[in-house]
């Protein structure tokens, strides 16, 4: 059976141009880029020149890139190493819409005295930066909100909030695992301090992130040990992973026109479709201001696992927008943060796309997708009397 995937979102398909330049770094050339040998130091010139492949994507200095295990280990680091430097400060802002990589820590801070106000939104999962300019004040040390919403797809204001939070003198971060590859990015011209990204949403490998980090920028080290990454982040390089990254950054600028035109009218062509084949369907977030691979929709009165289980028989994957936890299930908490009705949050479906995705695999959907959500109906305790498809 043949395998359609729209769970790009959560990761990405290696690109074939990425796994060929990878391959000669596990078994010729295996040297340690620290070793003073020429075997070893010809291995630290491909991670410089990978260094400078990202630095072309995100528009900075190569200087300004610190090599990391994920996307999770940058936005730790960026919180932790920021509170470290800045000591005297005990106040952090970040949003209720965060992803668990940044609202975990988040959270955890407060058990150790620190003060964390986390940012409502509103229905369409919008900030509203009039609270965010009410919460700054100089016990502020830093401010961290994501680029893009990993399960809705909508973009924020960043380069707005940034200048806002900086211009008080206050370190900005922002999680922008999401929107790199996806969105041009000009980091030598913005005020953003610190930006997380990793490998594997842009296909590139799990197990390789960067975090930015602004020439000027306060920042303790997270991990201690060796002399690597400039005294930043030690632990021996993952080389493979980190020529991998490099290559997928340059092959994400030039295919970024293709996600912003053919991809995103892919997933124009398959929202549409599902809105009108599957009546009592909602978008949940702003369908404007929104990454251009990602929709995600409620089907009213059924359950997001039982679709995914239908979907997956046919070789279809996406992912649900509530989780299950402890034998109960329990919605995303970015949609009740939302304020998407019960009834929808427990059927909400995100359809994640990539260069990779046809017509083909759409129109398959497209045709599937109604005969799915018209069973599971004819089977829901909500449904009763009241909805018919």
């Amino acid at each position: 059976m043949q395998v359609i995937y729209f769970d790009n979102n959560a990761t990405t398909r290696v690109a074939d141009e990425v796994y060929e330049e990878m391959q000669p770094y596990f078994r010729q050339l295996y040297g340690n880029p620290s070793s003073m040998h020429t075997f070893g130091g010809q291995v630290g010139i491909k991670i410089r020149e990978a260094r400078a492949r990202v630095a072309g994507l995100l528009g900075c200095d190569p200087s300004e890139i610190i090599f990391t295990s994920c996307g999770t280990e940058s936005d730790s680091t960026a919180i932790h190493g920021t509170l470290a430097a800045m000591p005297h400060k005990r106040k952090v802002i970040t949003t209720r819409v965060e992803h668990p990589a940044v609202l975990s820590v988040c959270r955890d801070l407060e058990s150790h005295g620190f003060t964390v106000v986390e940012l409502g939104v509103d229905k369409l999962g919008r900030l509203d930066l009039d609270e965010l300019e009410h919460q700054l004040n100089n016990d502020t040390a830093l401010v961290t909100i994501m680029s893009a919403n990993n399960e809705t797809g909508v973009i924020f204001p960043i380069e707005q909030i940034a200048e806002m939070v900086t211009g008080r003198g206050i370190a900005f971060h922002t999680d922008a695992v999401q929107v790199v590859g996806k969105v041009p990015l000009h980091l030598s011209k913005s005020p953003i301090n610190l930006l997380s990204l990793s490998g594997h949403k842009l296909h590139a490998p799990k197990g390789v992130g960067v975090l930015y980090v602004k020439k000027g920028t306060r920042i303790a080290p997270f991990l201690l040990g060796g002399h690597q990454e400039g005294g930043r982040r030690a632990g021996t390089e993952n080389v493979p992973g980190i020529v991998g990254l490099g290559r997928a950054c340059e092959s994400a600028a030039q295919n970024m026109a293709d996600e912003n035109t053919r991809v995103k009218r892919l997933r124009d062509r398959l929202e549409k479709a599902l809105l009108k084949g599957c009546p009592d369907s909602r978008i949940n977030g702003d369908s404007e201001s929104r990454l251009p691979n990602t929709t995600n929709i409620s089907f009213e009165f059924v359950e997001g696992e039982a679709i995914l289980l239908l979907l997956d028989r046919h070789g279809i994957c996406a992912s649900s927008g509530s989780a299950c936890s402890s034998g109960s299930l329990e919605p995303s908490h970015v949609l009740r943060a939302m304020g998407v009705p019960f009834t929808a949050a427990h059927g909400s479906i995100r359809f994640s796309l990539s260069r990779y995705n046809t017509q083909e695999e759409v129109d398959f959907t497209i045709q599937k997708m109604p005969e799915i959500i018209y069973r599971l109906r004819e089977l829901s305790p909500f449904v009763q009397n009241t909805v018919r498809v």
